[in-house]
């Protein structure tokens, strides 16, 4: 190789006037970067945005849903967008009411809107709003879960839980296809329950009581394994359930609570600024729920009867003792299960009534 070529072969020498200037302006770009990253892992985790998922078993035009979209909105306002919650209604994660319990209590899911009865098999106190005839008006439903909420947030403290609100279904009634207004009417008729004291209960009826979650009422209406439906107008109503069923009878069988409850570790690791964000939320939608009854069940009669449904309103008062002394094993069964905090309860809630 000649010595022109061994010349045109060596490497070219780096500029090192360049070189430096480069690294200089690459330091003075990624400094204040880098500092900016360094100060917000230093931040405690919650001084961050929180982002949170939330569960629910019905659809998302229920007033459950409306409910938990009505925390999930006032939480983002009064937050400034601190603390976002994603809604998955129609049991879009694939849980049902009684697998939400253990999910937000270990930590897969954050929060939940949870069907309450479906719990009895944790705690008895958590059936005590779905006691048939107990109570006969929104304002004795929340009397009774203002004077049992202390029970129900000391069992859900023990999982790792923190109940946020509650709020009450519309009362219960019969969805079929006739009306359902007579023990005569019952006989033969495959009815779904909601818990061990609609199974009780209409056990002790003509019908043949079957106890199914939401999620799969819908599914075994469709393939005729049951015949009718016990749940409220609404919950019948946002699962457009009048493609199946033809009549709906008024029997004002009870007003189950739905609960939204989350993770308590989630819950801990707020600031307390973030707690008072959660809590005002929670009492918007706590307050939206119970307020929503005053016209909720004439809003979904209208709504049945455009799709031409019959709604069965004049039942024989005879019909309605017949159920309440059908009803009578269900309480005792639930005070045997309780011990003597049922007579406390009750015993309050007695007494708040006679005021």
């Amino acid at each position: 190789m000649s010595a022109a070529g061994a010349v045109a072969a060596a490497p070219v020498p780096p500029n090192t006037k360049n070189q430096q200037g480069n690294r200089d302006m690459l330091k003075m770009l990624t400094k204040p970067l880098l500092a900016g990253a360094l100060a917000l892992a230093a931040l405690p985790a919650w001084a961050q945005s929180v982002t949170w998922d939330l569960a629910n078993e019905y659809p998302p035009n229920s007033v459950h849903a409306q409910s938990a979209d009505t925390f999930i909105e006032t939480l983002k306002a009064v937050s400034g967008g601190d603390i976002v919650v994603t809604a998955h209604h129609g049991a879009a994660l694939g849980y049902k009411s009684l697998d939400q319990y253990d999910a937000v209590g270990d930590g897969a899911l954050d929060l939940a809107s949870s069907f309450a009865t479906p719990w009895s098999g944790i705690n008895p106190v958590f059936v005590l709003s779905s006691i048939p005839f107990l109570v006969t008006t929104p304002a004795e439903e929340r009397t009774l879960y203002e004077i049992a909420k202390p029970y129900y947030e000391a069992v859900l403290e023990r999982d790792n839980q923190v109940l946020l609100f509650a709020t009450p279904w519309p009362p219960s009634g019969l969805w079929g296809n006739k009306p359902l207004d007579s023990m005569e009417a019952l006989a033969g008729v495959k009815l779904r329950t909601y818990d061990a004291n609609g199974t009780i209960t209409f056990g002790n009826t003509p019908a043949t009581p079957v106890q199914l979650s939401w999620a799969d009422t819908v599914p075994q209406l469709s393939t005729g394994a049951i015949d009718a439906v016990l749940t409220s107008a609404d919950g019948g109503s946002a699962s457009q359930l009048w493609e199946q069923q033809s009549h709906f009878t008024e029997v004002n069988y009870a007003m189950p609570l739905q609960f939204v409850h989350m993770n308590r570790d989630a819950y801990e690791a707020l600031s307390d600024e973030q707690k008072a964000w959660v809590a005002e939320a929670a009492k918007a939608a706590e307050d939206f729920g119970w307020n929503l009854l005053a016209d909720r069940v004439s809003q979904n009669y209208a709504e049945m009867k455009s799709h031409g449904m019959t709604v069965v309103t004049d039942v024989d008062p005879a019909y309605i003792a017949a159920l309440t002394e059908a009803a009578k094993p269900a309480l005792e069964e639930w005070k045997a299960k309780m011990g003597p905090d049922a007579d406390a309860i009750l015993s309050a809630f007695d007494a708040k009534r006679a005021q």
